[in-house]
């Protein structure tokens, strides 16, 4: 069964009711002109406003973007890619392309204009939809980027290098395409997060989205009822599969701009949102606001908010039980995943688990996992290995590149790249990434493990741990620290706080500044070791 086919079913059974809303409270600075600065704001409206669409509406508006695309000569297996913030038309688009049997093919909107021609060859993408928001970026790159391709613009004051989005899909058929389609039949590329390089194309069928939207209604209880808040970036697999849980309920959806903690609780009391997934920053400003008294729960209706949920990277297990202590009725979930396994939920805590706390949880459903060592081998339970995952969500491949795809995909199974460990019972705890573990003088030390010891002090709103290059061991631990906003910490405060570490896993270097973490939520770990281990370098040959 395709994943359309739950859009086609929504549309027959609640077709007047809410699909989706998008909610923009903020308000643009029109000084505000860079790129960049329009990723912090992530809009382009003068004014907040609220907008919305049924059911019938969605579907419709998918059908005819998939009959415009099919009028213009888009076959099944073409490439067609979405370069857009968040908005209403987003999700039609993509559903769309996959009713025409296309691959739909979302661009990171942080990508640069290199970035953009870059993905847009690796995947031979055929059409791009881009929004106004990056005009800028692909008229610098138009001449090459239009070769062979088709530009549709979806926005107001369409640019003369691109074919306006409202103007072809207007006198389209709002009815379904007449396209067969398989569920082993190539549904979606997503980009590697390209923090290593260049980002890796990975392809997808509709049985892996099918399951991921399965299983994230299974894990969340999700039902009718429900209405899921939706931030981050739809490109990132984290909120498009969280969000395909309200697909497969025909539950209503907030797409919301804006992450201070005055705008998510104020979304949460007046759309009535019972599951929010939050990223890790977004739940840390939230716990300030509320430690400082700038935010009052008092000044919401929050009543009917009954799960949080949060991945995208370790989550310290202190952050949890403050989030509690404010939030003691919520139900509590974390997940991990890939993009090369559909995203969040291959292995995930489930919201039954609450005692365990700090791990990533159990295989997610119909999903296995095990831990090995370097050859390959099963690890005995309690000890550290990599750990890889297999079930109906893994990705076909990474497109174009059979090389890659062989030193990930071993037997079926998906080697992650992260070492983890399992307990004795059957939880898997994640230890950190097996390229961030640090090896100094012979011994190896997991950041993650400091980084959440660091994470219970009262000043720390922020942590990384990177290795730090080092004459005589190779590499010591060195600690990015971000201090709680109107709040001072020392050096020697830290070094007081980490007696309660293992000496050999405590900081040897203390930096007090940001924490730097991309559109995801991750830390940005390898600008932080281009940053601080050059410097430390030259402090060594200067002490040298």
């Amino acid at each position: 069964m395709p994943v359309t086919d739950l859009l086609e079913r929504n549309h027959k059974l609640y077709g007047e009711e809410t699909a989706l809303v998008e909610l923009n409270p903020m308000v643009k600075d029109t000084k505000k002109t860079t790129w960049k600065e329009y990723d912090l704001v992530q809009t382009t409206s003068a004014k907040p406003y609220r907008r919305e669409i049924t059911w019938s509406v969605f579907d419709e508006k998918a059908n005819r973007v998939a009959n415009m695309l099919m009028e213009r000569g888009i076959q099944k297996g073409d490439r067609v890619a979405i370069l857009m913030f968040n908005c209403l038309e987003w999700l039609p688009i993509y559903f769309g392309i996959l009713k025409t049997g296309a691959i739909a093919v979302p661009f990171n909107f942080r990508f640069d204009a290199k970035e953009i021609q870059y993905c847009a060859d690796l995947a031979q993408v055929h059409v791009l939809f881009f929004g106004a928001e990056f005009i800028g970026r692909i008229e610098s790159i138009q001449e090459e980027l239009s070769r062979g391709r088709l530009l549709i613009y979806v926005g107001d004051g369409c640019p003369t290098f691109a074919e306006s989005y409202r103007e072809l899909v207007a006198d389209c058929s709002s009815q379904p395409p007449l396209v067969l389609l398989e569920e082993e039949d190539d549904a979606a590329i997503y980009f590697s997060s390209g923090t290593t390089g260049f980002p890796k194309a990975i392809l997808h069928n509709h049985e892996s989205l099918m399951q991921a939207a399965q299983m994230e209604q299974k894990h969340h209880l999700t039902d009718r009822s429900d209405t899921f808040l939706c931030i981050p970036p739809l490109y990132h697999t984290g909120a498009k599969f969280h969000w395909m849980g309200s697909l497969c309920a025909g539950s209503r959806a907030v797409l919301l701009t804006g992450t201070t903690p005055e705008i998510i609780l104020d979304t949460v009391s007046k759309e009535k949102c019972t599951i929010v997934w939050l990223l890790v920053p977004w739940a840390q400003d939230i716990l300030e606001a509320l430690d400082s008294g700038r935010v009052k729960l008092a000044d919401y209706e929050i009543s009917q908010w009954r799960l949080m949920h949060i991945g995208a990277q370790p989550v310290p297990p202190s952050l949890i039980k403050h989030w509690k202590e404010y939030f003691p009725s919520h139900l509590y979930d974390t997940n991990y995943g890939l993009s090369e396994s559909t995203g969040p939920g291959c292995v995930h805590l489930g919201v039954e688990n609450i005692h365990k706390v700090g791990a990533i949880g159990v295989p997610g459903y119909r999903w296995k996992c095990k831990i090995v060592d370097a050859d390959g081998n099963t690890v005995p339970q309690g000890e550290v290995g990599e750990l890889c995952v297999t079930g109906p969500g893994l990705m076909t491949c990474y497109y174009n590149d059979p090389k890659a795809t062989k030193e990930v995909l071993k037997d079926g199974w998906l080697c992650t790249g992260d070492m983890a460990m399992q307990d004795e019972d059957g939880f898997y705890f994640l230890v950190d990434r097996k390229k961030d573990v640090i090896v100094s003088g012979g011994e190896n030390i997991y950041p993650v493990q400091i980084e959440n010891f660091l994470a219970g002090y009262e000043k720390v709103k922020d942590v990384a741990v990177i290795g730090l290059p080092d004459k005589r061991l190779g590499e010591i631990t060195g600690a990015i620290v971000a201090v709680k906003e109107g709040m001072e910490c020392s050096q020697e405060e830290i070094e007081e706080f980490c007696k309660g570490l293992p000496r050999y896993k405590r900081p040897k270097k203390v930096i007090f500044a940001e924490v730097p973490r991309n559109a995801t939520g991750k830390i940005e770990k390898p600008a932080l070791r281009k940053k601080y281990g050059a410097e430390h370098l030259v402090a060594q040959q200067n002490q040298g």
